[in-house]
């Protein structure tokens, strides 16, 4: 007997062949996907322990978020329309030195697995400070997710001595290695100008040692490009190349100012990269070259930033986005097309993470990651190309259930793990002295 079916659907794949199945259904047993057929309406159905009518609506793998720094969604709004350096230096460093503790980062990771689980992303990729606090949160919230300890050459909430930045990330990686089966413990290094070329290679080399994902944000501005040239003669993959940091578990956060020869060494050394074309619209960083990414045959993610910088973390909204974005850019309604979008926010995804043999398609022997989209709306009728949709018509709010390694953490647009309400009643208390402060 199957612990739960799903029936009445249309089912988006997202594997190899992107097969879509019409009249469809979905069986669950102990966590994984055990069947996926066609079943007519009026047909007989497997026996289940619970048994879903999707009600014609869509089901696919869960959105999978490569990039987020999910406690600064107490952040959200703080500092709007600057330069990234401005932006950084002049409102978020001061905030997170003077409001981020054990708490607040707890409070703000709750509050962002609320708002990626509501909106139908099942894992995410993150990267902040008192990370183990964060982690905490997103395992009680039912969220997966690979968690980064920040690793920065200056006083960082937790860390208030940069010299021990790599033992803090180590400590992490003990505790949290195997201790949760949706968690999967990173490193997340700031960025090649706030780390130093010793930083970087004792944080690599942690990282392998482990056999964790190392992550980085890499050429995000032309600022920091410049930068890198006129202090190392090299381009920012260059540089990080020369230090031996590149490899197929170094995801490569942003990537916006690649050239050709950059594009060629990430692709000749497997690394994956995390796109995020709303925060790299607002910081007005720049437009990554992802089409000649994906040429090259590099494994695109996509990502939504945190919520300090997008401000959302809504990835069927970042899918319009990149879709369109690179197509008025190259003046070419081709590239990047639904299907391709689709995957950076599901197989591909999963693979630039590290996790695509477990998640990111519906396929038989995969763990039960799994959205219903209520399409009963009429920004969704009539559908004739259900990928098509998911790209450029649906939105997070037309999610309606969703389930994460076979246990239900939303049903009927209730997140069933925590209160909401309750959640978000705290989130305003303690975000009082912060907008305060930041006036």
């Amino acid at each position: 007997m199957l612990d739960t079916l799903f029936h009445n659907a249309t089912v988006v794949t997202a594997a190899a062949d992107f097969a879509v199945f019409q009249e469809a259904l979905v069986g669950v047993r102990a966590g994984r996907i055990e069947r996926i057929e066609t079943a007519p309406v009026g047909a007989t159905l497997p026996r289940a322990k619970e048994t879903v009518d999707a009600g014609g609506g869509l089901i696919l793998p869960g959105l999978v978020n490569t990039h987020t720094h999910l406690p600064m969604s107490l952040f959200r709004g703080l500092a709007d329309d600057l330069p990234l350096q401005q932006w950084l230096s002049e409102h978020i460093f001061p905030a997170e030195a003077k409001h981020i503790d054990p708490e607040a980062v707890r409070l703000g990771a709750s509050l962002a697995a609320a708002e990626l689980l509501l909106s139908g992303t099942t894992t995410c990729c993150d990267g902040y400070f008192y990370e183990t606090e964060a982690a905490e949160a997103v395992e009680r919230m039912g969220l997966r997710a690979v968690m980064g300890q920040g690793v920065i050459d200056f006083p960082a909430p937790g860390v208030p001595d940069p010299s021990r930045n790599i033992d803090h990330a180590e400590d992490f990686l003990r505790r949290w290695k195997n201790a949760a089966d949706r968690i999967r413990p990173s490193i997340f290094c700031h960025s090649p100008y706030t780390c130093s070329s010793a930083t970087l290679i004792a944080a690599k080399k942690a990282a392998s040692r482990h056999g964790v994902l190392f992550q980085i944000h890499v050429a995000e501005t032309r600022m920091e490009a410049d930068q890198i040239r006129a202090e190392h003669n090299l381009s920012p993959v260059a540089y990080l190349d020369r230090l031996g940091v590149l490899d197929a578990d170094t995801l490569i956060v942003h990537g916006v100012w690649l050239d050709g020869e950059d594009i060629d060494l990430l692709a000749a050394r497997g690394c994956p990269v995390s796109h995020n074309p709303q925060s790299n619209m607002k910081l007005a960083s720049g437009v990554a070259p992802v089409a000649k990414m994906l040429q090259a045959g590099i494994r695109v993610g996509l990502g939504t930033d945190g919520c300090a910088s997008n401000n959302d973390l809504d990835l069927f909204a970042e899918m319009d986005t990149a879709a369109k974005l690179h197509k008025a850019v190259l003046l070419d309604p081709t590239v990047l097309g639904a299907e391709q979008v689709l995957a950076m926010a599901t197989c591909n995804g999963a693979r630039a993470i590290g996790w695509g043999d477990e998640i990111g398609s519906v396929e038989v022997g995969k763990a039960a990651d799994l959205i219903v989209l209520d399409t009963a709306a009429p920004h969704l009728m009539p559908m004739y190309r259900p990928v098509s949709h998911l790209v450029y018509a649906a939105r997070g709010s037309d999610v309606r259930d969703v389930m994460v390694g076979g246990r239900f953490v939303v049903r009927d647009r209730k997140l069933l793990t925590a209160d909401v309400e309750e959640l978000m009643d705290r989130v305003a208390v303690r975000c009082r002295t912060i907008g305060t402060s930041s006036k």
